[in-house]
């Protein structure tokens, strides 16, 4: 189960809408659809989580390109919402790197289709991401996130807390 929303900041403060991720199949894509939200070019911020194992938050700031903050990689990355996320850039690969890694992964996190081990081998789809956040840590400092604050969050709660500190915890609740 997934939850995505976006809160659009303008002159009046955040205005929340939550929305369907089914037809985004790339960042571009919700890009778009973010900076739909926002007529005047504000701040737009997209977030999702992911049955409370991982969070995103894609920040998009006018025609600037979205800036991503994902609180566990390999969570992610067994999510289709998820891989939307995670490019070659966030990963730090280059292009076409180990772009099979992510593409072999079965949405309940198994590659193949085989049952999900820890002893898994080296060079296994799950191997090669990190099970650490990724991204731009500092995405929300100016907003009163801090990168220290942001990494703490447990995924359960992040988005939750995110809203408290921007001053959107209500917006945000109407479209839960």
């Amino acid at each position: 189960m997934y939850f995505a929303a976006l809160l659009a900041r303008t002159e009046d403060g955040w205005e929340a809408s939550d929305t369907e991720l089914d037809d985004v199949e790339t960042l571009s894509d919700l890009a778009d659809l973010a900076r739909e939200a926002s007529p005047e070019d504000d701040t737009v911020l997209v977030l999702i989580e992911q049955e409370d194992a991982w969070f995103g938050v894609v920040r998009i700031d006018g025609e600037d390109d979205p800036r991503i903050y994902v609180s566990d990689a390999a969570a992610a990355a067994r999510s289709s919402y998820g891989e939307i996320l995670l490019t070659d850039e966030l990963l730090g690969r280059e292009p076409g790197d180990d772009a099979a890694d992510l593409d072999s992964l079965d949405l309940d996190g198994t590659e193949d289709g085989e049952p999900d081990d820890d002893d898994d081998e080296e060079g296994s789809g799950a191997d090669s991401v990190p099970h650490s956040p990724v991204g731009d840590s500092e995405i929300l400092d100016d907003l009163g996130v801090s990168e220290k604050e942001l990494r703490a969050l447990d995924a359960e709660d992040a988005l939750n807390t995110i809203a408290e500190a921007l001053g959107a915890s209500e917006v945000l609740e109407t479209v839960r």
